[in-house]
């Protein structure tokens, strides 16, 4: 079943508008979740709403938003006050400006959306904003209301359609430097940084999100089955890292995880290809990926020579017809 759509209404630029809706483009739904209930009697937790301090229940015309300035001390605010501030939605996304893509830095993007025609009329108008943002090489900055609130979208060209990616108000980023300040400057020898690449080389590949795997989830849905098919569940084994005490040793024995020799400290000499094959190191848990390795081949090259004596066997027979036939 196809999402709902979390908007409807117009897609503006200048006097180009088109009927379009908004569709989240990622989701959570799948993950595993789990429900509060009681360990006693297996009923789910129900929540009720009461006053923390007489401790009777609320109704809900008796709730009302209250902003906390103090220990104890809060501002009422009341529906009909939030609403004669709310902002005055004309449920229409309006481009304002065009920028480029690598200015907009990851920290101000909150989510993707997919924006797409609604309906069987404006997609003339939804195919010129299209392919005019493709032809500019850059993103579209508008402005959409959701729940009450504005917000900035940074709309981008993507296949057939468009995405638009919901971003953060400076206000809500915050500055690297309270957290990067206090990192101290180290000084890497180039031993050290020639090992360091030397083992980006060995693991270097390409983004391939189709061999994700999330182990964690595979094993809430193991445990969740095993529970339910009343087997027992085996208690796992706590596995602590050792420390490390020195670098130049760490990075020599990650060399040696992956069966390759360090590299020797000559500039002049040329790079050799990295190998496709690394030793498992021990107690590393093996990713369960559709890849068909060294194992596969040689599963293949067995097989061929189980079926070598055979073709032998079948010519021993011609050769003795023959000889009887010349002594013959």
């Amino acid at each position: 079943m196809a999402p709902r759509a979390n908007w409807k209404g117009f897609l503006r630029l200048s006097l180009v508008t088109c009927p379009v809706a908004l569709y989240p483009a990622t989701s959570e739904t799948e993950k595993v979740s789990f429900n509060q209930i009681n360990k006693r009697t297996g009923n789910r937790i129900k929540y009720q709403r009461v006053d923390a301090e007489t401790g009777e229940d609320v109704d809900n015309e008796d709730i009302v938003k209250g902003y906390k300035v103090d220990t104890d001390s809060y501002i009422e605010v009341t529906k009909d006050e939030l609403d004669n501030i709310a902002l005055d939605s004309n449920r229409t996304i309006d481009i304002d400006t065009f920028v480029p893509r690598d200015e907009i830095d990851d920290l101000y993007v909150v989510r993707p959306y997919y924006l797409v025609p609604d309906g069987k009329v404006g997609h003339d108008a939804y195919a010129v904003i299209r392919d005019t943002i493709r032809a500019t090489n850059k993103v579209a900055l508008a402005r959409l209301v959701l729940t009450n609130r504005e917000h900035v979208v940074a709309l981008e060209a993507r296949g057939k359609g468009l995405m638009g990616l919901l971003l953060r108000y400076p206000y809500e980023v915050r500055n690297e430097s309270e957290y990067f300040d206090g990192i101290q400057d180290v000084k890497i020898t180039k031993d050290m940084l020639d090992l360091a690449k030397h083992i980006v080389d060995q693991k270097s590949g390409h983004f391939e999100p189709e061999n994700f795997v999330d182990h964690y989830e595979s094993a809430l849905i193991e445990l969740i089955n095993e529970k339910q098919a009343g087997r027992p569940v085996p208690r796992a084994k706590v596995k602590t890292e050792g420390n490390v005490i020195n670098l130049m040793d760490a990075l020599k024995q990650s060399l040696k995880g992956t069966g390759k020799a360090a590299p020797v400290a000559n500039e002049n000499a040329p790079a050799k290809k990295a190998g496709k094959t690394k030793k498992r190191v021990e107690g590393q848990r093996e990713m369960l990926l559709p890849i068909q390795g060294k194992g596969a081949q040689k599963a293949k090259s067995d097989n061929k020579s189980e079926t070598k004596p055979a073709k032998r066997e079948t010519k021993a027979p011609a050769r003795a017809t023959a000889a009887k036939r010349k002594a013959g």
